[in-house]
């Protein structure tokens, strides 16, 4: 008898452990947290005497488990996301992860180059070669290059110039050897790869990788973002009004809590994100009392094609009633509409 009776605790323990840690082919987001940007973002003698706070918001992406599977549909405040939805085709955890925080550097790279412009001041930006977001799988390059590597130099020809690597390219065929320098997690290497067909390219020659061109930005004074743990594009807006805060003499915090989500594009525009309604959330249980969100134009096809589909603007006002929220929601379109509501902020 006591045999039996262990032997169904056994099972009872593997089914309790199956539902609690078995992963299942999706993710489950929810809200994070408020991040004061003012020990995240470093301006060399940028001002310190501003007495509110700019905050970037987080949400949790995590696996999904079939316990929390089970719990995403009877929580408002975790939501069940299936793969497509958050890794592209093909694209493995690591991918995953490179992309994002290969996304985070560009936000920073936008919003450095926004706030001096609307600071007066001048940025310098440099090529600096080609980096491989993703290696397709059956591709030229599977196994030999990593997402997250930087190729400098083709055929010993060094990558200085936009566009260049196409050129240096375009005349290859199937079989033709490249060579290719690499930087890998600091460390320079050369690498030969062979040419193949690129996966479902219908005979194109290629390495078979997706890369984006990458620069680098020189700027007086200095800007060091200490964010390694954070991935994604969504905090731009944030970034740029920190950085400004710290390249002007004003406070334009004006003494509030403010926090807000938003990529920063190149012209100023503010674009939109995902999980603007769990940023919501975090942002009211932070504190905060100002929350700037995309008003993002959409398209009437995406609307047609949506039906139900809000901006980030309205899905924060929506969710900031139904939480009962004090907080102010203010849409921004621009960068500009953010520095015009603040300018018209009375002091604190």
């Amino acid at each position: 008898m006591k045999k039996k009776q262990f032997g169904v605790a056994g099972i009872i323990l593997v089914i309790i452990a199956i539902l609690l840690v078995y992963p299942l082919d999706a993710y489950i987001s929810q809200p994070g947290g408020a991040y004061d940007l003012a020990p995240l973002v470093e301006v060399t003698d940028g001002d310190q005497d501003d007495v509110g706070t700019f905050s970037l918001m987080t949400i949790s992406v995590s696996k999904a488990t079939p316990f929390l599977y089970m719990y995403s549909k009877f929580s408002d405040n975790k939501k069940l996301l299936p793969a497509n939805q958050v890794r592209r085709d093909g694209e493995n955890d690591k991918e995953y992860n490179v992309r994002q925080r290969r996304m985070m550097s560009g936000s920073q790279f936008n919003a450095i180059t926004v706030a001096f412009e609307k600071a007066g001041l001048p940025v310098d930006v440099d090529y600096n070669g080609i980096f491989v977001t993703m290696v397709l799988e059956g591709g030229a390059a599977d196994g030999i290059l990593e997402a997250g590597d930087r190729i400098h130099a083709v055929d010993g020809t060094e990558l200085t110039e936009s566009g260049q690597f196409f050129t240096l390219i375009d005349d290859k065929k199937l079989g033709d050897d490249m060579l290719l320098s690499v930087d890998r997690r600091d460390k320079l290497r050369d690498v030969t790869v062979t040419l193949k067909e690129i996966p479902d390219s219908e005979g194109r020659a290629g390495l078979g990788v997706r890369f984006e061109e990458d620069r680098v930005l020189t700027t007086d004074p200095e800007v060091e973002f200490k964010t390694s743990d954070i991935g994604g594009p969504s905090a731009g807006l944030m970034f740029t009004l920190e950085i400004m805060n710290r390249l002007l003499d004003e406070d334009l915090t004006k003494g509030y809590n403010i926090a807000g989500t938003g990529e920063m594009l190149e012209d100023g525009t503010v674009g939109r994100i995902g999980g603007a309604d769990f940023k919501v959330i975090a942002a009211d249980q932070a504190g905060v009392e100002i929350f700037f969100a995309p008003a993002d134009d959409l398209p009437a096809e995406v609307k047609a094609a949506n039906p139900g589909i809000m901006t980030n603007y309205e899905e924060a006002v929506k969710t900031a009633e139904k939480i009962g929220t004090t907080m102010t929601i203010v849409p921004v379109i621009t960068i500009d509409d953010a520095l015009d509501y603040l300018a018209s902020l009375e002091e604190k």
